[in-house]
């Protein structure tokens, strides 16, 4: 089990860079926008123009891990948040910098997939749930050391976005490094090698090998996703990825400064606001994880969709008074509710749904619907927001009747806590 958690923790590095990529944008949007004198049009493309590249890595992530394997395609990632990261810190002119932040965004919806789908596929059933997430502790750790180095940065002078983008770079390099020590997935291993191979690696992770009759039934070749017989795992991760964006969660984190200046909060504060944002995100995430495998992935989502709603519409009203004393608390007691529940679930959840032939197309098509939905929302928030009176007001409404909308969804969510992968299968068919 030592091996494991070893392994786990290696490949979810690739969620802390998701997670740093995903909100170190929040501290340099702003600055970028005067730098290049954009417009609310131009400026959301280029805030989004990362999430346009999670849709790509996504839509490919499933096929190139199919093809050549986890452990490869993870090392890939880890050389693209490298490049990206040097190149956005140092990108001269504004297309230059599109096309780095666009590689980030690639390297962000590859790992989506694949980090989940390998530490689910090495993880034994009574444990997935907490291993797979930590993959989302990464992301909100990611998160959280983003908003504390934008913090650190803001007051560094004209060049301070630069070094907010570049400094990813160091852990994208250990990433790197540590990731020669993991194993290939025993399950791809067993589908596109052959089983004593699988085996081997089962026995380094001290669980039970595959037998040869799990292996043929399983097949040892990646079939077509759209059959009929894998629509409901399809619909359950399509639609839960969906609802997951629709509750704002990216708006937010990427916006986290310009929304408590619409507020009416000082700059600075402005900048160190984020990181109370990053440190709940963090302690609820960790929370979520310790009780996953206790409590099970459906009540987490129905008890915190219910706490979403409250604090969204608090922020709404709260926006809509022009300013609100209490605004941090909401929007805090908001990314609390969604990392206990959302945040903890979704990447366990697509990860563990699909059966062992297809999981990496599945989780592939689950991330791709992630990112398509947290692009646009991502990229209409500012002409929302800055679109007319009250435009703060109208957009958290509306997040927080998507919310609702997804509590009735989960009520018909399958739950998954304690099954073998294989077991899951049989239970979603």
């Amino acid at each position: 089990m030592k091996n494991v958690w070893k392994f786990s923790l290696i490949a979810a590095l690739g969620g802390f860079l998701f997670g740093f990529e995903t909100a170190v944008i929040s501290g340099a949007e702003q600055i970028i926008q005067k730098l290049w004198q954009l417009d609310a049009f131009w400026h959301g493309l280029t805030v989004s123009i990362s999430l346009i590249g999670t849709i790509v890595g996504a839509i490919v992530a499933g096929r190139f891990s199919e093809r050549y394997g986890r452990k490869p395609v993870l090392s890939a990632i880890a050389l693209l948040y490298l490049l990206s990261a040097i190149g956005c810190g140092a990108s001269p002119f504004w297309s230059l910098f599109l096309l780095f932040r666009f590689l980030g965004g690639l390297a962000v919806g590859i790992s989506s997939v694949v980090g989940p789908v390998y530490i689910s596929e090495i993880s034994p059933a009574k444990d997935r749930g907490k291993l797979t997430g930590l993959f989302q502790i990464m992301i909100v750790s990611g998160i959280l050391v983003a908003y504390c180095t934008n913090f650190l940065f803001a007051d560094t002078g004209d060049h301070a976005w630069r070094y907010m983008l570049a400094i990813m770079a160091l852990p994208a390099g250990i990433f790197y490094v540590l990731l020669k020590k993991i194993p290939e997935s025993p399950r791809w291993l067993a589908l596109h090698r052959n089983i004593d191979e699988a085996n081997a690696v089962f026995h380094t992770l001290a669980q039970s090998a595959l037998t040869q009759t799990q292996q043929t039934e399983n097949t040892r070749h990646s079939p077509s996703l759209w059959q009929k017989k894998y629509y409901k795992p399809i619909a359950f991760a399509v639609l839960l990825a969906f609802f997951n964006q629709m509750t704002g969660i990216n708006a937010i984190l990427y916006y986290a400064p310009r929304i408590f200046e619409i507020a009416g909060f000082e700059a600075q504060l402005s900048y160190l606001q984020p990181i109370f944002i990053g440190g709940t995100n963090v302690v609820f995430t960790f929370l979520g994880m310790s009780i996953i495998d206790k409590f099970g992935r459906k009540k987490l989502l129905l008890t915190g969709a219910v706490g979403m709603f409250i604090f969204l519409m608090l922020t709404a009203f709260g926006l809509k008074s022009g300013h609100s004393t209490y605004l941090l608390f909401y929007i805090i007691g908001f990314i609390g509710a969604f990392a206990l529940s959302q945040g903890a679930v979704i990447w366990v959840f697509l990860a563990e749904i699909f059966p062992n032939e297809i999981r990496a197309k599945g989780s592939s098509l689950g991330s791709t619907t992630h990112w398509i939905f947290a692009a646009i929302i991502s990229w209409i928030f500012p002409v929302i927001v800055e679109g007319g009176e009250n435009g703060g007001f109208y957009i958290f409404l509306f997040y927080g009747i998507m919310v609702v909308l997804s509590f009735i969804f989960i009520l018909f969510l399958p739950e998954t806590k304690g099954k073998t992968l294989e077991g899951i299968d049989q239970n979603t068919n």
